[in-house]
């Protein structure tokens, strides 16, 4: 059977805390909101109990973030899109700011198990003055466990309506992308960090990204495999190819922190559950 699970996520600030709010219906939900930072910053876990998609679930995860509000918002553990039987797996999440509002997006990477039809779309929103940092890692098969991926694909979409679109098709049969050198030259882990704005950035503001960005990534082990750039004065990139997902995690966390003290002026700051 298959499931249709959505989640309607709704943060505003009432009396200086940033509040969330939340409508459910499936097995898709978020746990207590934390507060390790202070009243202002609404830390989320999000919770898709069954652990992974087959052919024919949906997961529609909508997150509006009201003015003046900051949510961070992560998951327990990697999606997983496991093996179909010819129906498609969608994940689809569309992250709406207000004015004034910051949002980091931070789920944990979502696995493409062989043979699996899977698309995963992200959208985000933004009005002038909201700000949103966040990521998107996918792993192709798992070449440590010797499952690797061999049937099947994804269909990848992340989008700023009119502003930055980047979407393909990644297939297991497709042996050019996957291990051509102008490819995924035989890589498993692709990963985006982004940094979008409601506002076009200053040219200052949005060098010194860049800069710091292209510093932590010179000292990291995976410098040859990842860039950072501007497509856009609302956008920054850093895309990041690994042979597994562990690397390009600790190189995205890096960033994140450097980017979270440079663009908010707030220190670092991992969700507890992470270390778990």
């Amino acid at each position: 059977m298959a499931w249709h699970a959505q989640l309607k996520l709704d943060y505003s600030v009432e009396a200086e805390r940033t509040v969330a709010r939340h409508t459910h219906s499936g097995p898709l939900r978020i746990l207590q909101s934390l507060y390790p930072e202070g009243d202002r910053i609404c830390h989320n876990v999000l919770v898709h109990p069954p652990g992974g998609l087959v052919g024919g679930d949906t997961l529609d995860i909508q997150i509006h973030a009201r003015s003046g509000s900051h949510a961070l918002i992560t998951t327990p553990g990697a999606s997983r899109f496991y093996r179909s039987d010819g129906q498609t797996a969608l994940q689809q999440t569309h992250l709406r700011l207000e004015s004034g509002a910051r949002l980091e997006w931070l789920p944990l990477e979502a696995i493409c198990y062989s043979a699996c039809l899977a698309e995963n779309h992200l959208t985000m929103e933004l009005a002038p003055g909201a700000e949103l940092m966040g990521w998107d890692v996918t792993a192709l098969g798992l070449p440590i466990a010797n499952l690797p991926f061999v049937a099947g694909h994804l269909r990848q979409h992340i989008e700023v309506p009119g502003v930055w679109l980047e979407r393909g098709t990644l297939a297991a049969g497709d042996t050019r992308l996957l291990d051509g050198p102008v490819g995924l030259a035989g890589q498993r882990c692709i990963a985006s960090l982004f940094f979008v704005a409601g506002t076009a950035l200053g040219r200052e503001r949005r060098q010194a990204a860049l800069d710091s960005a292209r510093a932590v990534i010179g000292q990291h082990p995976l410098a040859s495999t990842t860039g950072a750039t501007s497509p856009h004065p609302r956008v920054i990139v850093v895309r990041v190819l690994a042979p597994v997902v562990e690397p390009a995690m600790d190189l995205l966390r890096a960033l994140r922190n450097t980017w979270r003290q440079l663009m908010w002026d707030k220190t670092p700051s991992s969700p507890r559950i992470w270390s778990m």
